[in-house]
């Protein structure tokens, strides 16, 4: 069982940056692949980057490469998401989740947090 729990969401003008952090429970954090996904209102989740359990592994989606990064600790079972040049569009709750495998679906992870609001302002 791993447990989830996002930080750092808020308000922020367009243009503007924001850090996300999701700290897990558990001793086998670093054995996880960790993902982000978010869900603007009215819309269905979404993926927005996934880091397998080494980091060497990464990807994203198209309308956030180059302006998001993911990274992790696993020394502090936390994984981050480094959000910059932000857009009105990119406002939604954001969601941390993290499963054995590595995908893009949402379907594919079994463990999810509570989610963060993240709202971008034009």
């Amino acid at each position: 069982q791993v447990q989830l729990v996002e930080s750092g969401g808020g308000l922020v003008q367009a243009g503007g940056s924001l850090r996300l952090s999701c700290t897990a429970s558990g001793r086998t954090f670093s054995s996880y692949v960790m993902a982000w996904f978010r869900q603007p209102p009215g819309k269905q989740r979404e993926f927005v980057a996934a880091m397998d359990w080494s980091g060497g592994n990464t990807d994203y989606a198209g309308s956030v490469k180059g302006r998001f990064t993911i990274s992790r600790d696993n020394a502090k079972n936390t994984v981050y998401l480094q959000m910059n040049s932000l857009k009105p569009e990119d406002t939604a709750v954001y969601y941390c989740a993290a499963d054995h495998v590595f995908g893009i679906s949402h379907l594919v992870y079994d463990y999810w947090g509570q989610g963060t609001q993240v709202t971008v302002s034009s």
